[in-house]
């Protein structure tokens, strides 16, 4: 179980509005001390034209994911080149698998944003590239539940040791990350302890959504927040759905997933009070 006491002080809250996580090398920078558990990080690095950035892997495997622009990953002797995309909104992309205890670079030409999803973890794979066509994309729901998921990291598309990361695009007036579920505790076969971070842009100009986060047990997570580009919310445990989205402005978030458990499982239970009618999940 995450390590967190109920109402305890913590060195972040679970809402993070746009510039609260940053620093002086990522407009995003979540580990896992600053969350307050043991797995899962998040950071963003924006580069200039031709700009480039180093970092270490450390204890952790990292998926360096471009979220607007192109770029080049070197990590060792190995150079991956990727396309990436012109904006969240506008496709897949293809992305780099850097493993723990590496060091890489990233170069871009052009400039552009990338998200490094990260996950403390114990084997050491090798390095890798993850092309664009090949990443799994799926509908869930149907009429305004309807939401699409790239799977470009799901435990069933790509090999890692701890990290599981999928983005979800949320058409207008929709609602996704529903019925609420949660994954907060561990029962084989049934549910997975995983914590998660949403990362959220919003499409247009003023665009916004909410997101509900709900207690599963006495003191747990609770949290009801507008989010516009660049919010985050950490999710350590509790029920989490809805996300809606503001009509006419499509929502994006990255989903960035880590936990204890030994087979990388994403296992969830369903809130018993929303499941019938729900039309699909997550």
């Amino acid at each position: 179980m995450t390590n967190i006491e109920p109402h305890a002080p913590r060195g972040t809250e679970l809402y993070l509005p746009k510039g609260t996580a940053s620093n002086a090398q990522y407009t995003v920078d979540i580990d896992p001390k600053g969350a307050g558990w043991d797995y899962s990080a998040l950071r963003i690095v924006e580069l200039e034209p031709g700009g480039t950035h180093t970092f270490t892997a450390g204890d952790s495997e990292w998926i360096v994911l471009p979220l607007q622009g192109g770029c080049t990953v070197q990590i060792g002797t190995e150079e991956f080149q990727l396309l990436g995309r012109e904006s969240v909104f506008a496709s897949a992309t293809d992305f780099a698998y850097v493993p723990r205890d590496a060091q890489a670079k990233i170069a871009s030409g052009a400039g552009g944003r990338f998200a490094l999803a990260g996950a403390k973890c114990e084997r050491r794979l090798p390095a890798r590239y993850g092309p664009a066509p090949e990443v799994p994309i799926e509908e869930r729901g149907s009429g305004n539940r309807l939401r699409h998921i790239r799977n470009f990291a799901s435990a069933d598309a790509f090999d890692c040791d701890k990290l599981i990361a999928v983005e979800v695009i949320t058409p207008g007036g929709n609602w996704s990350s529903y019925p609420p579920h949660k994954h907060d505790e561990t029962r084989p076969g049934e549910e997975s302890e995983l914590e998660e971070i949403y990362y959220y842009e919003i499409d247009g100009p003023n665009g916004f959504g909410y997101q509900r986060v709900s207690p599963s047990r006495e003191g747990g997570s609770d949290v009801l927040a507008e989010v516009r580009s660049g919010d985050i919310v950490l999710v350590p445990d509790g029920w989490h759905g809805p996300s809606v989205a503001q009509p006419g402005h499509a929502m994006y978030y990255l989903n960035v997933m880590a936990g204890p458990g030994e087979g990388r499982e994403w296992r969830i239970c369903f809130h018993p009070d929303h499941v019938e009618g729900a039309g699909g999940y997550r």
